[in-house]
């Protein structure tokens, strides 16, 4: 983290299907230098229902939360000044081209595949069906229920990252942290199924260190009182019901485009 709070931010080139400004960088440190992502507070477009110049925060906020479950989900994210004045800054991470598919069309006949779960019938060209799934992955379930906590709004299939780790990170969630229901994502597959005793036992930890832990001081720079006491009663909520959530009737429960 020191790399990416500390080295000099070079500006590469632009990430040009992004709706806001994502610029790629490199930030050099007594020799060393990583890959990142750098996005200006300045480059947010507005949106109607989230406050203007709060998006990287609330990416960093993520990756707090994120961190603090132990599940490293998304990459190391920090808020600090750059070429175009204060943004988000975030490890760059590279998907491994040889990492199998988590998402994919399967025909309709049979069901999804064995390892796989659905989340949606999608109409192809010529008003064909198909099953549009993801597999059925623990890091992906993870990344359910962190994005349960986070009322991430914008879970797309291009939003995980298979890395050559082995580990699936997530990333943009500049849409998070909500005070109203906002749950919109592609990992429906385990929408109503109890949630894994690990699951529960990161909740337990979390809801303990969000209840005047030093989590909760982390993000305060981040998020106002009633967005910070929503995030409590989100993980309270997960915890005494123990299950994962399901889909909203009252709110777009697919993120659009899906990919």
């Amino acid at each position: 983290m020191t790399l990416l709070r500390e080295g000099a931010l070079a500006v590469h080139g632009r990430v040009t299907d992004a709706s806001n400004a994502v610029l790629y960088c490199t930030a050099t440190l007594d020799g060393l230098t990583a890959p990142c992502v750098y996005k200006p507070v300045s480059g947010e477009r507005p949106l109607w229902d989230f406050p203007d110049g709060t998006l990287a925060g609330r990416e960093t906020a993520a990756h707090e939360v994120a961190a603090a479950t132990g599940w490293h989900l998304v990459p190391p994210t920090l808020l600090r000044e750059g070429p175009a004045g204060p943004g988000m800054v975030q490890l760059w991470i590279e998907p491994d081209p040889a990492a199998p598919d988590l998402l994919d069309l399967q025909p309709l006949d049979g069901g999804p595949r064995p390892g796989w779960l659905p989340i949606l019938k999608a109409e192809l060209d010529g008003g064909r069906l198909a099953w549009l799934v993801h597999r059925d992955d623990e890091r992906l379930r993870r990344l359910a229920v962190l994005d349960a906590v986070l009322n991430n709004a914008d879970r797309k299939g291009g939003h995980w990252l298979p890395a050559a780790d082995g580990r699936v990170y997530g990333i943009d969630h500049g849409v998070t942290f909500h005070t109203d229901p906002k749950l919109r994502t592609l990992l429906w597959g385990w929408a109503g199924q109890p949630l894994t005793a690990e699951a529960l036992d990161v909740l337990a930890r979390l809801a303990a260190d969000l209840d005047g832990g030093p989590l909760a001081d982390r993000l305060r720079p981040h998020l106002t009182a009633a967005e910070l006491a929503a995030l409590r009663a989100r993980t309270a909520g997960l915890l005494a019901a123990g299950r994962h959530p399901v889909p909203s009737p009252e709110w777009p429960s697919i993120p659009w485009p899906p990919v």
